[in-house]
């Protein structure tokens, strides 16, 4: 009886110094880059065919504003509508022609932006070099085969901030 309390007391002894706990870490990460709209985008509708932001044709062009608190940490993604997100229905076939220029610039040099752009499809990219805010300037237009039907046409640009 006298060893199977021993080796008992032995082996808890053993198991105690063996034991292991697990402690828990856990962080927030917040951007170092802010999206701001400054202007909502305004179709213009001069021709029965074609609504544009031209000012020329009663638009307004959009304007996006990205604060940036970190230098080359981001880059600005801009993917432009290739459909209405709403609209009368439209029964032949229209094209969208988007873009994105540099606008207003905090920082003189940020206005290589423009010259060092990524264009493919319907997105822009810009590298986010430099700490400080940009304006982006949305342009869009549509033309349709036809002339268009009255009504209410909506379209949605997707701005990101993505870190690199």
């Amino acid at each position: 009886m006298k060893k199977l309390a021993l080796i008992t007391s032995v082996f808890l002894f053993f198991t105690n110094l063996v034991q292991a706990e697990t402690s828990s870490m856990s962080g927030i990460v917040q951007s170092k880059c802010s999206i701001w709209t400054e202007v909502n985008g305004v179709y213009g509708n001069a021709l029965s065919t074609k609504l544009d932001t031209l000012p020329a044709s009663g638009g307004v062009k959009g304007n996006v504003r990205l604060d940036v608190l970190q230098a080359a940490s981001y880059k600005a993604k801009f993917t432009a509508p290739v459909a209405w997100s709403s609209s009368p229905p439209l029964n032949d076939s229209g094209a969208f022609v988007n873009s994105v220029v540099v606008g207003v610039v905090s920082v003189a040099a940020m206005s290589a932006y423009e010259a060092a752009k990524v264009t493919y499809n319907n997105v822009t990219e810009f590298n986010l070099t430099l700490a400080g805010s940009t304006n982006f300037v949305l342009n869009s237009a549509f033309t349709y085969a036809k002339a268009l039907p009255a009504g209410n046409y909506s379209s949605v640009w997707t701005v990101e901030c993505i870190a690199i």
